[in-house]
């Protein structure tokens, strides 16, 4: 038996005796010990830091969860999980920082101070956000969120992103080599750090080869000013082409994707849920209250409130999705918010949380009001009728098949 301290144990049993082991780059790192048809006791790490299995582990016929000595919690009863396949622990909801409705920097950097102080430990950023309506703000965000990090660096998991136009240039966009290398050392120096923990690609750029950007974020990886990588508002046979990409060339592989996902657009479900949960990737969840329908102020059949993003910018759209399905599922959602004690917003977040593949549902929260209100989803579980009531009601269409 080899256990740490603390985490879980898994059971690893082993086909082969003496495997090799290398690390991702195909260094040979050692061997496992045990015989042929050995079966092992051991936690993630003690086996990571001891014996790494190799890149493919086809050594490894069953692993499966014993028990869980020790549940990492905050005091506001957030359980950290890992982040994917990755040893990285993080809150299941994180706070993101594209302050759609916040024009007061100071405002905004104590509600990150406040987020951290609930518990969340993950705030997702991106080079290019700032302040609505005011394009030179691009970046602010990067540096509120700095200042809100003073003295607790270690204890928090920065998310930010490169693809966005940030200049007039026409290299000042994408994901070529030169952009990424700029765009990293902007957005540390704008953060006030001197890594990112997981750095994302914030969309597909189809016109630099996919072995460019793999390249170079592998260097920015080697380099220590990135930990992890991942992908943004990619189709699930993107993430597939770049893990395939990255594979061949033994570079870093993406080990999480971040997209839309909430009870109005479960579009993930038809493909991305397959690869996510095939290649163990991490899954960050964006808009889960879609652009605020599902907060419970937004009522069928009545009009939006105003001064709401949905009554200042999108009338029209509003009423085109008040008189669909969506109608129903905001309906549904409310009646049983008030059935369970919760709000509309915790019941939206609960739910998207209820689904495996998610490991993080971000919050877009502009007030510490709105935050306190969304750190109600854990803590509890969801109820099996609940969630079939929603599941029904938001049933994504499926083209028909007669064959």
């Amino acid at each position: 038996m080899t256990q740490a301290d603390d985490g879980d144990t898994y059971l690893f049993h082993l086909k082969f005796r003496q495997c090799l082991s290398e690390d991702r780059l195909g260094i040979m790192e050692g061997r496992w010990p045990c015989g042929k048809g050995t079966s092992i006791l051991v936690s993630p790490w003690s086996v990571r830091l001891a014996y790494p299995p190799p890149r493919v582990i086809t050594h490894v016929s069953s692993v499966g969860r014993l028990f869980n000595s020790k549940t990492i919690r905050s005091k506001h009863k957030v359980e950290y999980v890992n982040f994917g396949s990755a040893g990285l622990k993080v809150s299941p909801l994180a706070l993101g920082l594209g302050l759609r409705g916040q024009d007061n920097p100071a405002v905004a950097q104590h509600m990150i101070e406040h987020t951290l102080d609930l518990g969340i430990n993950l705030i997702d950023c991106a080079n290019v956000y700032g302040m609505l309506d005011v394009p030179e703000s691009a970046g602010q965000s990067e540096v509120i969120l700095g200042k809100a990090l003073k003295g607790r660096r270690d204890d928090v998991v920065i998310t930010s992103k490169v693809a966005s136009r940030m200049g007039a240039g026409p290299n000042d966009a994408g994901l070529s080599r030169g952009h990424i290398m700029r765009a990293i050392e902007q957005s540390l120096t704008r953060l006030d750090t001197d890594y990112i923990d997981v750095y994302l690609v914030h969309v597909f750029d189809d016109e630099t080869p996919l072995e460019e950007t793999m390249r170079a974020l592998e260097d920015v990886v080697r380099s220590g000013k990135v930990r992890y990588i991942g992908c943004c508002n990619f189709a699930a046979w993107q993430v597939c082409k770049s893990l395939w990409v990255a594979d061949g060339l033994t570079t870093t592989p993406f080990m999480c994707v971040q997209n839309p996902y909430s009870l109005l657009n479960r579009g993930l479900e038809t493909e991305m849920f397959g690869l996510i949960r095939d290649q163990g990737l991490g899954a960050m969840a964006y808009s889960p209250l879609a652009v605020g329908l599902l907060t419970g102020s937004y009522v069928p059949d009545q009009p939006p409130p105003d001064g709401s993003l949905w009554a200042t910018r999108m009338p029209d759209a509003y009423q085109r999705v008040m008189e669909g399905p969506a109608g129903d599922t905001i309906r549904t959602l409310i009646r049983l918010a008030g059935e369970v004690g919760k709000s509309p917003a915790q019941l939206a977040f609960a739910w998207v949380l209820s689904q495996p593949e998610v490991t993080i549902a971000i919050s877009g929260s502009d007030t510490i009001e709105q935050i306190n209100d969304v750190i109600g989803a854990v803590g509890w579980t969801l109820g099996e009728d609940v969630k079939q009531a929603l599941d029904e009601v938001s049933a994504p269409f499926r083209h028909q098949s007669f064959l």
